[in-house]
């Protein structure tokens, strides 16, 4: 068996979290297990889960909160392991930080691999030219280059490395987001919205994911559609501002802001149609997930790539239409039924985004 180092793992279950516990948990556990580097001293997403499959967790100080112990724990962690990590598996959404990669090469872990999991920018002026910077030297550290799509890859390296990187598609376990009638009615009970036309988001509360539109058009289609509910599951530095909208709208009682949440399944099935207006995206694993689901869902045009469509229920639709157009969009799909299970089971296995399948080709890229 050979040990894997894996960063990617935070304290929020969002995109890159979501692909990483869905390859796990569908690993050859015995001929491959995986460690992970956690830039946090706290819990991390699934962390009960990463151990009880037989994975290791290694906390250390953000960079951000203290550069010192952040180096300092750094270096310690590799001096005393690195010799038991036949690769380190870096999965990030841009090129900032790439610490990981340079620690690696010199504790002389052999195949260091960077996979990319964003299509553009999401953080500030100077992590972008950080990133920008070390796109141009990515190749003296990393020795694989991953992305979940075409995007992603762009974004991360040039046309010379591009020509040579792996798409890694964001695959996903279908049995496990399949629609659960029980599990809508006891949710739907839960918030006393039975009889309600359940609108639902699910991301972290960021300017990348533009909930501030979804609750604009939420507020249009409320005016005609009195019985429609707005849910937002996830968090993130962008929930108050969403709230001060709210409140300002007046819908405070027919928008739920439900936080992080472990079970996204029983959510998307108390959906009736999932709203994705995102701004950028490099592969969803939500839209994905909520086409397993069998949902109907609504998602930016351009900016989301058009490979995550699985399901005909599954409309893209442009950004710059604005409000109007969009409350008219969910009128159509609000009718839209959702797709059998058989389908949804072949759409995935043919598109490439089946877990079972895909699983088998990163097995085959760690060990090689």
């Amino acid at each position: 068996m050979i040990r894997i180092l894996v960063f990617g793992m935070t304290e929020n279950p969002g995109g890159v979290e979501s692909f990483l516990i869905n390859y796990y948990r569908n690993m050859n556990r015995q001929k491959i297990q995986f460690d992970f580097l956690c830039n946090s001293h706290e819990l991390v997403a699934y962390e009960d889960e990463l151990i009880k499959l037989g994975g290791r967790t290694f906390h250390i100080t953000a960079r951000s909160k203290n550069r010192f112990l952040y180096k300092k724990e750094l270096e310690e962690i590799f001096r005393k392991h690195a010799q038991e990590w036949s690769a380190i598996w870096v999965n990030v959404c841009s090129l900032a930080n790439i610490d990981y990669l340079k620690v690696a090469k010199k504790y002389g872990i052999k195949k260091r691999i960077i996979h990319s999991h964003n299509s553009q920018n999401m953080d500030s002026k100077l992590r972008m030219l950080l990133h920008v910077w070390n796109r141009r030297n990515i190749k003296k550290w990393a020795t694989d280059f991953w992305a979940c799509s075409e995007d992603a890859a762009h974004w991360f390296y040039n046309e010379k490395i591009f020509d040579n990187s792996i798409i890694i598609h964001n695959a996903i376990d279908v049995e496990r987001m399949k629609f659960d009638i029980e599990k809508r009615n006891a949710l739907r009970k839960q918030y006393g919205i039975e009889d309600k036309f359940v609108i639902g988001n699910v991301g972290r509360l960021h300017f990348q994911k533009n909930q501030e539109f979804a609750i604009k058009v939420f507020n249009e289609y409320h005016k005609v559609h009195r019985d429609a509910v707005l849910m937002l599951v996830g968090q993130g530095e962008d929930e108050g501002m969403l709230r001060n909208q709210v409140k300002e709208y007046g819908i405070e009682n027919d928008v739920f802001f439900v936080g992080v949440q472990k079970d996204i399944q029983a959510y998307l099935s108390a959906f009736d149609l999932f709203l994705f207006p995102s701004r950028f995206e490099g592969l969803s694993v939500v839209a994905l997930e909520a086409q397993a689901n069998s949902l109907p869902a609504l998602a930016s045009e351009g900016v989301i790539p058009k490979e995550v469509r699985m399901n005909d229920n599954f409309i893209f639709f442009n950004l710059d239409l604005g409000v109007i157009d969009w409350c008219r969009q969910i009128e159509k799909i609000g009718k839209m039924q959702r797709v059998s299970y058989e389908k949804v089971k072949s759409n995935f296995i043919n598109g490439g985004y089946d877990i079972k399948n895909e699983v088998v080709k990163v097995e085959g890229l760690l060990v090689e």
